[in-house]
């Protein structure tokens, strides 16, 4: 006989089907009783007992049935497998059929009432259903025995086949109710039921059979056979318990096998939850309970047996608590309750523990991975977010932004706003650092609620932060013009919207404050650029309204195309030593102001770039002082210069060429060098090379200035000191160093016909080179006025348009030459004007 424990619980939380299938059971079983009762169907003529003895045998035979049986788990149920079928049979033979319903309902509900009181089980529920259901059993057997034996006495060859068919018809009526009640409860499959059920008691009920009918037969023939019978039960006892439990653990082992290979999850809920799945199915629980340790504290999870969820007492009967340890480290506990106290229980301990273990493998699995996720995302976060204020920052700008632009229609007009956070260092060296961030925690804070839909704003730079604005956003405040927004105004009202918000006072550090900021405003077609060219034009707006001196700065794209040409200038430099025809010299004459006859040649560097055309030396030697191409372009000039030298002094021309050195030049140990190698390769004596410096590299006090000088000197060349009078220590220049020449600045030669003060200056170097012996220059003479106030006033020499422009070098021979031939004409020609 089969009975089923623990399926049941009371009769309110037991799902509907189970209420139902139980009622009728009951039903039946107890109209089995009182039919049998009122009607007894006379069996076996000859029953070694009377009938009120035969009928306490057979309640006592029910009651040492299921007293002696054996109960196996099936999932979280546990299904009782007993000796009744050998008892039923034996109750034929010595009770009336009729009664034997009732004798079942006695011994059945006997036992049961002390298997309770000694094991625990309280559910009177479960208790009324297990008597009913074999009660019903023993009245379909007695029904069938009774219709296929007749009154066939006790010795009859019919009888032994009508004891199988009614212990058969037991068994399938048993069978049937606990699988159907099964499934009905666990919406389980039937088959595989079935197939459990079936394969545990199968070979008992064969047993069984075989049992009862041998104890008829010795209780028949010879009564005595009985007493062999207890050995022989207690090794088919043994033998069914071994095969019940070997059917449980393998049962067990396939679940544990499959309940690890689904463990591994990527999150501990996920793996929470398929471990308490895992410990239902392998120990068939009633409950499993999981506290998984964590960092911050505890975090539980619970899950009730199928069918079982919201029922109470599903922590009854016995419970196993592991800890679960990886690495010396506790991950957590796991709790499992098994069902009703006394099953038995293979290996349950350990095959907890090894779960658990399995389980807490799982769960650290888990944890590592969601650590790395997190860390992946905070990553990523930190890649494309500025750390002190959450906003995008430059890199997440450009790559969210560019999207937008290209998503755009092409002649949607965007606009790009920078703010540049006025006086921010001020702002660090009163606050400190921290201030500072605050600062700009703040600025972050309300330029994201100033944010409209549609708008990204980032922070680019220390005290930088950035606004991409599609310009259709703005239609509340935008100008239209012909039905189309105008977008330079609305970008222009929006930045200063914004001033005019971020300016509202905050604390930071117990100090109120008022943020000031310059606003760079850049507006472009989406199709016309990216958001990093839209960034690098609203920074060169910033640096206009900054120039400016306002608030607010635009974009403009001619200074834009300038600061471009200066970035790419030094590029360009490299490009021109390769050609032969950028870096070019133009050659102005220095005359005799009486004769005209030539004096010396200044060398002009000219660049003729092939984008920008002729660039004057003001245009890109600034650039070129400040970098490393300062050494190979003073090496050009010089071997141009020289090589327009060499031209005029093969046709006859003995003048020196004058070439402006940098300051730089003359703080480089191996300037002499190069200049003696250059003259050593153009085999020109050093005497034709003048060198012309500032005053303010005259007056330097750096001993290495002193150092080149004197070396240049000691070989030969001249040393030429332009702009002469412009500087604060003029005088103390011509008096510091030796210099072979002294060239007076244009400004005094334009002023000193009509200031006396220029003129007296004129007149001074005049009378000092004079008096020190050394060439006197004046610079920038146009006309004949001036050339006669010079030549009143003693100077020799000069250099102008009035006598020749610069010109290129192929073209300064033949200029040399006709100032040479045209000499006495001129001072023929100047005499009868001054004597006018």
């Amino acid at each position: 006989m089969r009975t089923l424990q623990g399926s049941l619980a009371s009769a309110v939380s037991r799902p509907r089907p189970v209420r139902l299938l139980t009622t009728v059971v009951v039903i039946a079983a107890a109209a089995a009783v009182v039919l049998g009762a009122l009607q007894p169907v006379p069996l076996a003529a000859g029953r070694p007992l009377s009938p009120v003895h035969g009928v306490c045998v057979a309640a006592v035979l029910a009651a040492i049935a299921q007293l002696a049986g054996l109960r196996f788990r099936l999932g979280p149920d546990a299904v009782s497998v007993s000796w009744a079928e050998a008892a039923v049979v034996v109750g034929f033979v010595v009770a009336p059929a009729g009664w034997l319903p009732a004798a079942t309902l006695a011994g059945t509900g006997a036992a049961w009432l002390l298997l309770a009181w000694f094991t625990g089980l309280r559910n009177a529920a479960e208790i009324v259903h297990l008597v009913a259901s074999m009660t019903l059993g023993v009245a379909g057997a007695a029904l069938v025995t009774a219709l296929l034996a007749g009154d066939v006495p006790v010795h009859s060859a019919r009888l032994p086949l009508a004891l199988v068919a009614g212990a058969g018809t037991y068994l399938l009526i048993t069978f049937g109710l606990v699988v159907l009640t099964l499934m009905l409860h666990r919406d389980a499959q039937p088959g595989q039921i079935a197939t459990r059920v079936l394969y545990a008691k199968l070979p008992m009920s064969v047993g069984n059979v075989i049992v009862g009918i041998c104890a008829v037969y010795a209780l028949i023939r010879e009564p005595l056979w009985l007493l062999a019978f207890g050995p022989v039960l207690w090794l088919l006892h043994r033998t069914y318990r071994f095969h019940l439990r070997a059917a449980e653990e393998r049962r067990m082992w396939e679940a544990f096998a499959a309940a690890t290979a689904r463990l591994p999850g990527t999150s501990e809920a996920e793996v929470a939850r398929a471990g308490l799945r895992g410990a239902l199915d392998v120990f068939g629980a009633r409950r499993a309970e999981l506290e998984v340790h964590t960092g911050h504290g505890q975090r539980r999870y619970a899950q009730d047996g199928p069918g079982l969820e919201g029922v109470a007492g599903t922590r009854s009967g016995p419970a196993v608590t592991r800890s679960m340890v990886v690495s010396g480290r506790p991950v957590g506990e796991l709790t499992v309750w098994l069902g009703e106290p006394g099953l038995p229980r293979p290996r349950d301990e350990a095959a907890i523990a090894a779960y658990g273990e399995a389980l807490a493998g799982a769960l650290h699995d888990a944890a590592a991975h969601q650590r790395i996720v997190e860390l992946d995302a905070r990553v990523t976060h930190e890649r494309l977010h500025d750390p002190l204020t959450g906003l995008l920052n430059r890199a997440a700008l450009a790559a969210q932004g560019d999207p937008r632009l290209r998503s755009l229609d092409r002649d949607q007009q965007v606009a790009m706003l920078l703010l540049d956070v006025v006086d921010f260092r001020q702002v660090n060296s009163t606050l400190g650092h921290g201030g500072g961030d605050e600062v700009l925690r703040l600025t972050g804070g309300r330029l994201t609620g100033l944010t409209r839909t549609a708008e990204l704003v980032a922070r680019t730079g220390d005290d930088e932060f950035a606004l991409l604005i599609p310009v259709t956003t703005l239609a509340d405040s935008a100008m239209w013009s012909h039905g189309e927004p105008s977008p330079l105004p609305t970008a222009l009202r929006r930045a200063r919207e914004l001033v005019e918000q971020l300016r509202l006072p905050l604390t930071v550090a117990g100090v109120r404050l008022s943020v000031e900021v310059t606003v760079g405003v850049a507006v472009a077609r989406a199709d016309e650029c990216e958001v990093a060219e839209l960034l690098r034009r609203a920074s060169l707006a910033v640096d206009r309204a900054k120039e400016l001196g306002v608030t607010v700065g635009t974009y403009d794209s001619g200074q834009d195309a300038s600061s471009t040409d200066q970035l790419a200038l030094l590029a360009d430099l490299q490009d021109a030593f390769v050609a032969d025809d950028q870096i070019i010299l133009h050659l102005q004459p220095a005359v005799d102001l009486v004769t005209s006859e030539p004096t010396g040649v200044e060398a002009l560097v000219r660049w003729h770039h092939p984008r920008r055309g002729y660039l004057s030396p003001a245009e890109f030697l600034p650039a070129v002082e400040r970098s490393e191409l300062l050494i190979p372009f003073t090496r050009r000039v010089l071997d141009l210069a020289l090589a327009a030298a060499a031209d005029w002094t093969a046709s006859g021309i003995d003048v020196p060429v004058s070439v402006n050195v940098s300051a730089r030049s003359l703080t480089d140990p191996t300037f002499p060098a190069q200049v003696t190698e250059v003259l050593r390769r153009h085999r020109t004596p050093a005497s034709r090379l003048v060198l012309e410096i500032t005053e303010s590299v005259a007056v330097s006090e750096q001993e290495i200035v002193d150092e080149v000088l004197a070396r240049l000197r000691s070989s030969g060349v001249q040393v030429s000191l332009d702009d002469f009078g412009t500087g604060f220590s003029s005088l103390a220049s011509v008096t510091r160093m030796p210099i072979d020449e002294i060239k007076i600045d244009r400004s005094f030669v334009d002023e000193m016909i009509d200031s006396a003060a220029a003129g007296a200056v004129v007149r001074g170097a005049v009378e000092l080179g004079s008096r020190l012996g050394v060439r006197v220059v004046a610079e920038g003479i146009e006309t004949i006025e001036q050339r006669a106030a010079l030549i009143a006033v003693g100077c020799p020499t000069a250099q102008g348009y009035h006598f020749c422009k610069p010109m290129p070098a192929d073209k300064i021979v033949q200029a040399l030459s006709q100032l040479a031939r045209s000499a006495p004409t001129n001072v023929t020609q100047l005499r009868a004007d001054d004597s006018a």
